[in-house]
């Protein structure tokens, strides 16, 4: 059978390096959690009541993941670019209607993110009924640290904090996750046939904001890593 001719190169697989291999994990699909910290559902005037209320999702191509410690430009079109830190939970099998009790056997690891915003946008799509493209899926807003393996392992509480040059903005505890790593596994298996390589941002606590051009983000999650970022010049 002859190669399949391209009219230009295909872009290289989104990879991942894990920690303690030489192997890296590819990345098929950035799923994101929305709203899964109450203070933070609060702060952005959507109180979430986890009685009547379902997880909702929303997704970014993977082409805007990038490392830990890379320089991401400011990027065009907006005016408050902000910060999210994020468990990400990545996936190693295969996964479809699963339930909460066999959801661990999906996880293959851990790792930091970020889920860098452009706000103003977002929110202005939002109080108009639209989609949120423009304001999340923006070219490498999508931040991960290396993935730390933990095959079938379900993390339930954890210190996660953010800093902005030095200074703490965000600082919760993975144990207040409004619906945690089996829920949110369970439920999105109903809509999705889940993968190796997919990534679930877990959702961000309070305390987002903005960050400006020269500024250094750094964050951990407690048992998991670090992760930093730097934002560079605005375009």
């Amino acid at each position: 059978m002859s190669a399949i001719a391209y009219l230009f190169n295909p872009p290289a697989v989104p990879s991942l390096p894990v920690r303690g291999r030489s192997e890296r994990l590819p990345v098929q699909r950035l799923f994101f959690v929305g709203r899964n910290y109450h203070a933070h559902a609060v702060e952005m005037g959507r109180p979430v009541d986890k009685s009547v209320e379902v997880p909702f999702y929303f997704t970014k191509s993977p082409s805007t993941l990038v490392e830990s410690g890379a320089t991401v430009a400011y990027p065009p079109g907006t005016r408050d670019f902000q910060h999210e830190m994020e468990l990400v939970l990545a996936i190693g099998a295969p996964g479809f209607r699963v339930t909460q009790a066999d959801a661990a056997a999906l996880v293959v690891g851990y790792a930091c993110g970020l889920d860098m915003t452009r706000r103003d946008l977002q929110l202005a799509a939002r109080d108009k009924g639209r989609p949120w493209d423009l304001g999340k899926d923006v070219e490498g807003s999508s931040v991960v640290s290396e993935i730390v393996p933990m095959p079938g392992r379900v993390l339930a509480s954890g210190a996660l904090s953010l800093r902005v040059n030095g200074q703490v903005r965000q600082q919760s505890d993975l144990g207040k996750l409004i619906w945690n790593i089996p829920e949110l596994i369970a439920d999105l298996s109903q809509y999705y046939h889940l993968q190796p390589g997919d990534l679930i941002f877990t959702g961000t606590p309070e305390g987002v904001g903005p960050v400006q051009p020269g500024d250094r983000i750094d964050g951990e999650i407690e048992g998991v890593g670090s992760i930093v970022l730097h934002v560079g010049a605005a375009e």
